[in-house]
């Protein structure tokens, strides 16, 4: 894949990430003197590609293993190896675990005792907020690379490149608008950049072959000038899978926002976040028991027509599911996102258990207790009562 041909093998060719691959860092890459890193971020941020960087300038060995389909097994097997070469040669390691989240936190514990001994010094990369999905025993050895989505002046970087150097796109031009098309398309991914280049120039290729050098597409590799147009970035897009996860990040980056829009009464926000959601496969009635309790928390009895409209699109989603309880979704977002906001209910429910933590054992008044019988009328149960409506 052109992306693999692409992949850089100096940190100087890894662009978009100036504030990540800092002057510290650098100085150590340069003398061969790597920490144990972690490297978190995106897809197609740069993080396997500085693996890639490391592999090609260290004096060190360097092993790779992919969590997503290597055990412990695998990983003992690589640890004996490193063990081996330190000692017998005095030769270090460094072992790039790709996606190293894929791994238990038992699994995670064998790279404890060789990283702390300095047997191999560990590179790690992530999609995943390592908070949650590495072990805190691991993080407290490795320092932290955070990778951000490449930006739109570096994917264009990266386009130029790729048309320069790759002998499959020799003599290739992109349109203005086929160039918008694919960094807008990718998304702050390079991976996904460059293979839609791949496909769209392929299909400009072939586009050619079958109307001709007037047809906009290209020779056969012989230097003749070609262009790749945006009709054939957005037939090779067609359409880009949504990022979303039901556990991890994404999925509570979303609905913290789905949140706060509605409490700020962003009725836009809300919906835009409703239906990032829905379209990456969210469970409707996850969204539906979210409406539920802000109609309850955060509108209360400032609008109690809300708890009704909340309740009334949970009943929609179990009675028609989706596609189109969506709208059912939606419109209880935008009611709940416009109406009026009181949290007056939810603090004194609040103060109120707190209260009835505090005081189990805090006796009824007698003026208030039930009095159904005579002798529990005799001994002051219910007197003094009033009712006053």
């Amino acid at each position: 894949p052109l992306a693999e041909r692409m992949r850089p093998s100096r940190l100087d060719d890894l662009l978009g990430q100036g504030e990540a691959l800092d002057a510290v860092l650098r100085q150590s890459l340069c003398e061969d003197r790597l920490p144990s890193l972690l490297l978190w971020g995106p897809p197609g941020c740069g993080k396997t590609s500085f693996a890639a960087c490391v592999a090609a300038s260290t004096q060190r060995l360097f092993r790779s293993l992919s969590a997503a389909k290597c055990g412990v097994s695998e990983l003992r097997e690589e640890l004996s190896r490193a063990a081996n070469a330190l000692r017998l040669r005095g030769v270090g390691t460094i072992l790039f675990v790709d996606e190293i989240h894929r791994w238990s936190k038992a699994q995670q514990d064998a790279l404890l005792m060789d990283v702390e001994k300095g047997t191999v010094t560990l590179v790690g990369a992530t999609t995943e907020n390592p908070s949650f999905s590495v072990n805190n025993a691991i993080l407290s050895r490795c320092r932290l690379v955070l990778f951000r989505k490449v930006d739109d002046d570096a994917l264009s970087a990266v386009l130029d490149r790729a048309i320069a150097a790759d002998a499959a796109l020799q003599g290739a031009a992109l349109s203005p608008a086929a160039r918008r098309a694919l960094v807008a398309a990718a998304d702050g991914d390079a991976r996904v950049l460059l293979n839609t280049l791949e496909l769209a120039a392929a299909a400009s290729r072939g586009g050619a072959g079958a109307g001709g050098a007037g047809a906009g597409g290209a020779g056969d590799g012989d230097g003749t000038a070609w262009a790749v147009h945006e009709d054939a970035v957005l037939a090779a897009v067609q359409r880009r899978a949504t990022y979303y996860d039901r556990n991890g990040d994404f999925h509570y980056d979303l609905i913290s926002a789905l949140h706060k829009s509605l409490r700020g009464g962003d009725a836009d926000g809300a919906l835009y976040y409703c239906c990032r959601m829905l379209e990456g496969g969210e469970e409707p009635r996850y969204l539906t028991r979210r409406l539920i309790r802000f109609a309850s928390e955060d509108v209360g009895l400032s609008d109690p027509l809300a708890l009704q409209q909340a309740v009334a699109a949970d009943a929609a989603v179990h009675a028609i599911g989706m596609p189109e309880c969506g709208v059912c979704i939606a419109q209880c977002a935008v009611y709940l996102a416009l109406a009026p906001k009181s949290v007056a209910v939810y603090r004194a429910y609040n103060a109120a258990m707190k209260s009835a933590a505090d005081e189990p054992r805090c006796p009824v008044p007698m003026h208030i207790r039930n009095a159904p019988t005579k002798l529990m009328r005799e001994v002051g149960c219910g007197k003094g009562y009033q009712y006053n409506p």
